[in-house]
This record gives C-alpha cells, sequence and structure tokens, in this order.
C-alpha cells in the first residue's frame, strides 16, 4: 500500500501530532511498511481459527475466601502511641 503525504498529513492531524520536515520521510517509510503488513496480515485465510476473547487460556488466581485467626486485638494496639476504646487513634485529618 502507498501512503501519500495527504495520508500523512490526515493521520498526524487526527492524532495531534506534529512532524517535522526532517521526520516525515522516515514516519512516511514507517507507515507505508506498517500498513503493507497490516494488508498482508488480511490476506491469511483465517475461516477455520475459531475466535477466541483471550490469547491464554484464563484461570481464577485468587484463593479461597476462608476464615482464619488474626491478630489479637491488644496486641495490635500494644505499640500504638495513641489508642481509645479497642482503636488507634490517629489526629483528625479533615476540618468541618
Amino acid at each position: 500500500m502507498k501512503v501519500t503525504q495527504q495520508d500523512l498529513d490526515t493521520v498526524a492531524s487526527l492524532s495531534r501530532l506534529r512532524i517535522s520536515d526532517e521526520e516525515r520521510p522516515e514516519v512516511l517509510s514507517q507507515l507505508d511498511k506498517f500498513l503493507t503488513y497490516v494488508d498482508n496480515l488480511q490476506q491469511v485465510d483465517t475461516s477455520n481459527v475459531e475466535p477466541t476473547t483471550y490469547a491464554l487460556p484464563m484461570k481464577n488466581v485468587f484463593r479461597a475466601d476462608e476464615v482464619k485467626p488474626s491478630l489479637d486485638r491488644e496486641l495490635a494496639l500494644s505499640n500504638a502511641p495513641l489508642k481509645e476504646d479497642g482503636y488507634f487513634k490517629v489526629p483528625r485529618v479533615l476540618e468541618e
């Protein structure tokens, strides 16, 4: 596929890119190569390929939610600089 200067200007405008005069030949060449590659991919026969949602098999990576013993409240609060009624006491963050 041959890309023209007008095509490059259109793509640059739509993507809000500034392409300098020095960069134009290289960018034009790269865009042409990319579109040629995509055109080649469109010619591949995929009629016997089943559609997939993911390229790799998906599995649940989360562990089961199980109740387990946790840290004792008094032990957790033992090194707290301030505590009140079994909770950490911290300075107020929001003002009224």
